[in-house]
């Protein structure tokens, strides 16, 4: 329907149903003169009065009265529907997919996003848990998460969480029958636990520094995972020296499950932030997300 026809009828409509000009005027917000010069326009087109004008009142004719009867409430479904649709842009709806490596995803994401979703049914949540540096605008993700120094320069970066630390460790049953290293040169005479990239295929060389000396390290070992838990479960069977994040062995130090070395070359570094591209617009959804992730404690 061309838009001046849609004008036309909705300005009768008004009219129709007011039995006045001038109070149709005001709830459409234009000029007397000029709704009457619409309706008149519509009169003219279909041929037929509409309405019956005296000094008085205004009130459809025999045609008019068919035409509010029958277009009236069609026009009045379209209208609340737009309203609806209106208000659906405002409510925070749809599928957030987030990229991130299982310890954010485990630590960081889902403690935000558990008491978030009862309130919210309508949002979705799609965590997809990857250790490369996902292309997240290729791969159609809304954000990811990374540490804070590999952000890319062109994306909008939100701190999701405090500075952490490594640490490396290993049961005593291992260290019952090796030494503990002092340095990380040691660790090529140990039984290490690799992590490997899927980006890139290689393994993961564990990163130290100290007194602004930084090293890095490629370690040896019967075992290679591309998963912490697994990489957890074989430090704790004594099957070697694991390189994992500090929150997650806290615990099994507490009880004596797990010793710790080379905490002195494991320094803190900039902790997990979200990150999605600077152009994006934010969703209803998305800023609830963001807002309940962004960290407010000290770094």
């Amino acid at each position: 329907m061309p838009r001046d026809n849609l004008n036309e009828l909705t300005a009768f409509l008004a009219v129709a149903r007011e039995e006045s000009f001038t109070r149709a005027a005001a709830k459409l917000g234009v000029s007397q003169s000029a709704l009457s010069h619409t309706v008149r326009a519509l009169e003219e087109r279909l041929g037929l009065r509409l309405l019956t004008r005296t000094t008085r009142n205004v009130s459809p004719t025999e045609a008019g009265e068919r035409l509010l009867r029958t277009v009236g409430p069609r026009l009045d479904e379209i209208e609340t529907e737009l309203i609806a649709l209106s208000a659906l842009r405002e409510k925070p709806a749809g599928t957030i997919r987030i990229s991130a490596g299982e310890h954010a995803a485990d630590a960081t994401l889902w403690p935000a996003i558990a008491p978030l979703l009862p309130d919210y049914p309508d949002i979705k949540v799609e965590i997809i848990v990857d250790y490369g540096l996902t292309d997240i605008v290729a791969e159609r993700f809304d954000a990811g998460v990374r540490l804070g120094e590999q952000v890319a320069r062109d994306m909008i970066a939100v701190r999701i969480g405090p500075d952490m630390r490594m640490a490396v460790v290993g049961s005593p049953a291992y260290f019952a029958t090796r030494p503990k290293p002092r340095t990380p040169q040691d660790l090529t005479t140990h039984n290490c636990i690799n992590l490997r990239l899927p980006t890139y295929g290689g393994l993961y060389a564990w990163e130290f520094e100290k007194a602004g000396r930084e090293l890095k390290v490629r370690v040896e070992g019967q075992l290679v995972f591309n998963t912490a838990a697994l990489r957890m479960n074989a430090v704790l069977a004594g099957l070697g020296l694991a390189y994992l994040p500090e929150e997650q062995v806290t615990a099994h130090l507490a009880n004596g499950r797990l010793v710790r070395v080379l905490a002195d070359w494991c320094g803190p570094f900039p902790g997990y932030h979200l990150y999605y591209p600077s152009r994006r617009q934010a969703t209803p959804a998305f800023s609830l997300l963001v807002e309940a992730l962004r960290y407010r404690g000290k770094v």
